[in-house]
């Protein structure tokens, strides 16, 4: 297969995928989480591949949903202006009632996905690294969801990982927090110098590729089919419909968001965001790497 905006390669029965849009900090398009999707597939599908690496180019692992307007209608799809109630209510239905079935076709793969992560990953990209089978940080990671300040749900899988109480601490306030609290929750396996993040995350596939296939597949589907019929398909159903009523619940704290983009563009956008919450807790924007600068 040929992609656009990732690269995908197989080295000793290990199939990488790079999220290529550095530029764009790997945000999430239509067309990329499409092209993730048919490049699990085309792992799965190969008979040399025993493990799978998801990671970013750049300084980002993914920084989440493209928040650039569509160039055919000049509109985010969170803005509702040009939409009815009854569109506006439909999108997010449609959209926040599909995220499952893009984790589920995850955990359904007979290979692991081991997410090596990089540097930034932000709402979208931090769900697709919570849903991988094991994760390993970069130093240099940053993880949040600071989209929930613009009104946006946060994912169940964050809770069932870590527990309510370290989901609750980071997800009702957007903050950033770093690798080393991702270890301390038990979001991530491992962090590792940033130089040896993609050396770790091979020799772990290699190790993977060591253990017969039947074997790491049917072990795979115990712990994801498992932890599925426990309650965390029925979890992530009720997800979609409080996300939908989440993304859809416009009102005028969103709408001087909006104010603030149609004036300054999206640097005023996320300004206006983020700027109260600022320093950080922890990362690059935060009151201790302040001082350490």
């Amino acid at each position: 297969m040929s992609y656009q905006d990732l690269l995908y390669g197989v080295e000793d029965k290990i199939a990488t995928i790079t999220l290529n849009r550095p530029e764009r900090m790997n945000a999430l398009s239509h067309s990329l989480e499409a092209e993730i999707h048919r490049a699990f597939d085309e792992a799965d599908a190969d008979r040399n591949v025993r493990a799978i690496i998801l990671t970013g180019s750049g300084a980002a692992f993914s920084a989440g949903y493209d928040q650039v307007a569509a160039p055919a209608s000049g509109v985010r799809p969170l803005d509702p202006k040009g939409k009815s109630h009854a569109e506006y209510i439909e999108q997010w239905q449609r959209i926040d009632g599909a995220r499952t079935a893009y984790w589920e076709h995850m955990w359904n793969l007979g290979k692991p996905v081991i997410a090596a992560v990089n540097g930034w990953a932000m709402g979208g990209g931090f769900w697709y690294q919570l849903a991988a089978d094991i994760t390993i940080a970069s130093e240099k990671a940053v993880f949040a969801q600071p989209e929930v300040r613009q009104i946006s749900n946060t994912s169940y899988l964050f809770t069932a990982l870590c527990g309510w109480k370290a989901a609750n601490r980071w997800a009702l306030t957007g903050d950033h927090f770093d690798a080393q609290e991702a270890l301390r929750i038990g979001m991530v396996n491992e962090v590792v110098p940033h130089d040896e993040l993609m050396p770790r995350a091979r020799a772990l596939g290699k190790r993977i590729a060591l253990v017969p296939e039947p074997s790491v597949r049917l072990n795979k589907a115990i712990a994801m089919q498992g932890i599925q019929a426990s309650g965390l398909h029925s979890a992530l159903l009720l997800e979609g419909t409080l996300g939908a009523l989440a993304h859809s619940s416009h009102n005028e704290e969103r709408e001087k968001l909006f104010e603030a983009q149609r004036a300054g563009g999206l640097k005023a956008y996320l300004q206006l965001r983020d700027g109260p919450f600022h320093p950080e807790p922890m990362g690059p924007r935060s009151k201790q790497r302040d001082k350490d600068a």
